[in-house]
């Protein structure tokens, strides 16, 4: 636990978070500034920076519970679809405690979670795949 981290305080149990779903190693609450009805943040309950290179133990409980809250989501707001992303590094935000955001999606809801795209060439392609294969 870190002691000045809102997302440890919801973990232990304090905060004014609207939690979902608790397990020993994962927790789930509503976003307290939501981008749509039912955007939720997962968290491991022990204090990591990233979710990437927590322990196997604590990345699977995390998205498994993403998927229990997914699941329950559907069952809730009936919505057409989800978005679910882990950002990670200085691009976080103002709370470093890993978070998986689960949004789920409606086609009118005016989030753009679009990605500039280009094409990938054939010898980039075994390139990088070989250098990731290489690390993996």
């Amino acid at each position: 636990m870190e002691a000045d981290c809102p997302f440890c305080e919801i973990v232990a149990g304090g905060g004014d978070a609207a939690e979902v779903y608790r397990t020993d190693e994962a927790v789930a609450f509503l976003d307290a500034s939501p981008a749509v009805d039912g955007h939720t943040l997962v968290i491991p309950t022990s204090h990591r920076e990233e979710i990437t290179t927590a322990p196997v133990p604590t990345r699977q409980a995390v998205f498994d519970a993403v998927g229990h809250v997914s699941d329950a989501l559907e069952q809730a707001l009936d919505p057409d679809g989800f978005s679910v992303f882990h950002t990670s590094g200085p691009l976080v935000g103002r709370i470093d405690h890993a978070h998986v955001h689960v949004l789920p999606r409606s086609g009118d809801d005016g989030i753009s979670l679009s990605l500039e795209r280009d094409s990938l060439e054939a010898e980039r392609a075994e390139t990088l795949a070989e250098r990731i294969r290489s690390n993996s």
